[in-house]
């Protein structure tokens, strides 16, 4: 009896100490001068807050003197490198999704105090309820801030053209359609003598711009060669030329992390929202919650393969069908499908490094259908 009641005590307290694990957590709202914390015992009561600034000496400094600790702070400019230092202190780190904390941005009473005691306690309770984001490394952050600069001076040089050819409509003039990168040469001697004083500068920065744009491409093109030759394989796709390539490899950085290559697509924000409600199952836009760059580039590439002019191959016959089917906005669907799928290719494409054969599917339909008819006995003549 009384070695059953020992044993019996002794799983109870082995219990306990499994039970018990000491979880201490850390809400950090971040701000650009300031950051907000609030730290929790493993009780749940708060034990510490207060702020400090945002940078790296007066980060490392404080959050050395504490305990290994689950760290949670969302995402933001300031998240990538201040996670990666948070993990050199020795915490658990967890990025959190905005798009995620309704807790958060939907308060009545949102405080830098209030977030950050918010995002710890969320945490202590289940860290998959804040949706975790996994940043990139540092050398891939850095490459990508090439492309990321690159699409920055493309955009300020599209608002110029247009700005120009704006100011041209008004005085009664009109620039031939024609490349961006052309655009200045296209407005020698077309440039009416009332404007050239408004005209004249941007013209000559529209000119510097694709100078640099040029010189951008040439980096782009060396970084996707030296560092990331898997871009080569993505680029067999027709519609997939260095920039993309490399975006793509750039924002994915490990293609392991999928489970599988469809899973790409809901994570670049190409799939539809769902809003069922009992018989109610609307058709919504796509939800947009993946990487904008990279999406954009993506249906750029699909305009291409669905082009009257693009190359015959498996995936341009399925944008094709999707465009038949003649519903409301069907060539806008199609476009964004055909992005979709291009996002799922390019995937697996990767993982396997394979040739790309742009008539695959053509080609298995029709071994198909010649092993089809000659399996097929032979009718019997009649008598």
């Amino acid at each position: 009896m009384y070695i059953g009641l020992m044993a019996q005590k002794r799983r109870s307290v082995k219990k306990q100490d499994t039970v018990s694990v000491e979880i201490l957590t850390i809400g950090l709202d971040l701000g650009d001068e300031y950051s907000r914390y609030c730290r929790l015992d493993a009780t749940g009561v708060v034990a510490e807050e207060g702020r400090v600034k945002t940078t790296e000496a007066a980060l490392a400094t404080m959050f050395k003197r504490f305990a290994r600790s689950r760290v949670a702070l969302e995402t933001g400019t300031h998240s990538p490198w201040i996670s990666r230092l948070l993990e050199t202190c020795g915490h658990e780190v967890i990025v959190a999704n905005p798009r995620k904390l309704a807790l958060i941005f939907q308060s009545e009473k949102k405080t830098d105090r209030v977030d950050a005691e918010a995002l710890a306690r969320v945490a202590r309770m289940d860290p998959r309820l804040l949706y975790p984001i996994r940043h990139r490394g540092k050398q891939a952050q850095a490459d990508l801030s090439v492309l990321r600069a690159r699409d920055a001076l493309v955009g300020a040089r599209t608002k110029l053209v247009n700005s120009v050819r704006g100011l041209l409509k008004s005085f009664g003039g009109r620039v031939k359609k024609c490349s961006t990168g052309s655009f200045a040469k296209q407005l020698v001697g077309s440039v009416p003598d009332e404007l050239k004083p408004a005209i004249g500068p941007m013209i000559g920065m529209i000119r510097v711009m694709s100078e640099t744009i040029a010189d951008y491409d040439k980096v782009v093109e060396s970084v996707a060669e030296e560092k990331y030759p898997e871009t080569k394989v993505l680029r067999q796709v027709a519609g997939v030329g260095p920039v993309t390539a490399l975006t793509y490899v750039l924002t994915l950085e490990d293609p392991s992390r999928f489970r599988n290559s469809r899973a790409v697509g809901p994570y670049l924000g190409m799939t539809s929202r769902v809003a069922q409600s009992s018989n109610q199952d609307p058709q919504l836009r796509i939800t947009k919650a993946g990487d904008m760059t990279l999406r954009r580039l993506l249906v750029c590439s699909a305009h291409y393969i669905l082009d009257p002019f693009g190359p015959d191959t498996d995936l341009r016959r399925w944008g094709l069908e999707l465009m038949k089917r003649g519903a409301e906005n069907q060539k806008k669907r199609a476009i964004v499908a055909v992005a979709r799928k291009l996002a799922v290719l390019l995937h697996r494409l990767w993982t396997t490094l394979e040739d790309y054969d742009p008539l695959r599917n053509l080609r298995r339909s029709d071994a198909r259908e010649r092993s089809d008819k000659a399996n097929q006995k032979p009718e019997t003549a009649p008598i």
